[in-house]
């Protein structure tokens, strides 16, 4: 087992919490093009909220992807296990920050 680990880059962090972000802020924007008729009871700036939380989560998504890379680069079956998990945290972490973006509009 190879106990060195690669430094954190900052650079790189900042390009896949952005990436991540981007990704998130795409497909809520897809999302919620989507809705024809809101419900009134929403408020008129109800589309705020989603827009706000679900970049944020896909940002702390792309954090969470970056922070797996020491895992990646030791080779070998940790490479596939660390590249599987990170893509499945940010999906989980996108699912959360939709659910809690859309709560009380969307998702009730």
């Amino acid at each position: 087992m190879n106990t060195q680990t690669k430094p954190i880059q900052k650079g790189s962090t900042t390009k896949r919490m952005i990436l991540g972000g981007a990704i998130a802020l795409i497909l809520i924007i897809v999302f919620l093009s989507g809705v024809k008729n809101p419900d009134p009871a929403w408020g008129k700036y109800w589309m705020i909220k989603p827009l706000l939380v679900v970049p944020t989560a896909g940002v702390m998504g792309g954090l969470f992807y970056n922070l797996m890379n020491p895992l990646r680069y030791q080779g070998g079956w940790m490479t596939i296990l660390a590249t599987f998990v990170s893509i499945v945290g940010y999906v989980v972490i996108l699912w959360v920050g939709t659910v809690l973006g859309l709560n009380g509009t969307l998702w009730n």
